[in-house]
């Protein structure tokens, strides 16, 4: 069997180590499982709650050409923070006999395995909306009490 990493950070603020740790553990596990990993993929500063990530795009192009037969990544999150992406590109990845693998979340192939999924999916969304809500929420509290030269005066740091 033969594997590619899928690997990403949401933004700037974060780090290569992020990157790093993700190929390690995805790395370990393939390791582990008896795979060979051929090719990694990683997407630095783009967000999962958008399919419009270069890397990811080429690798989905790529499993059309049907030079691997797995694609790794650390959690579910990392290949999709909205559940329609989630849903379309993990078929069209099935269409080119290509499994998605998650390395830290066992998730079977039995119909238990389907509603894991769909779970663990769901709540990758939820926590990213949730999230941006408290984003703004805390933004305009910020401006509210004026603090919005400080605010940005840091993020141009």
């Amino acid at each position: 069997m033969t594997a590619v990493i899928y690997a990403r950070y949401s933004s700037d603020n974060q780090r290569e180590e992020s990157i790093e740790g993700q190929i390690r553990e995805c790395t370990a596990y393939a390791e582990k499982n008896g795979i060979t990993v051929v090719k990694h993929y990683i997407d630095r500063a783009y967000s999962a709650r958008t399919a419009n990530r270069p890397e990811f795009q080429r690798m989905v192009k790529d499993s059309e050409r049907r030079l691997f037969d797995i694609v790794l990544v650390w959690k579910l999150d990392r290949f999709a923070r909205d559940r329609y992406d989630a849903a379309h590109y993990r078929h069209i990845l099935q269409k080119n006999h290509v499994k998605l693998v998650s390395a830290t979340e066992p998730i079977s192939d039995s119909p238990a395995g389907i509603m894991m999924e769909s779970m663990l999916t769901g709540m990758a969304e939820y926590y990213s909306a949730e999230l941006s809500e408290k984003i703004v929420r805390g933004m305009t509290e910020n401006v509210l009490k004026g603090n919005i030269t400080a605010a940005l005066s840091r993020s141009a740091m």
